[in-house]
């Protein structure tokens, strides 16, 4: 694993060193963990920032909304 080396405040020290009550066997497991989490957190929010543009963009063009009910009746077929 590749090593790395960061600053944390008081309060993000003492929260790592209790990795043990939380059912971490380090404080690097407690860390990737929480990377991993962060990591899909905001992979999410991007995707629901997506999909709301796209919501926008079908609610405000009729060629986009025609567009796509002929290819819905085109697939049903």
């Amino acid at each position: 694993m590749i090593q790395a080396k960061f600053d944390l405040d008081e309060s993000q020290f003492e929260f790592l060193n209790q990795f043990e009550q939380y059912g971490f066997r380090d404080e690097s497991e407690l860390i990737r963990t929480a990377l991993i989490r962060l990591q899909q957190e905001l992979q999410c929010d991007r995707l629901e920032e997506s999909a709301t543009l796209y919501a926008e963009l079908y609610a405000e063009d009729e060629e986009v909304r025609s567009l796509t009910e002929a290819g819905l009746l085109e697939w049903a077929e």
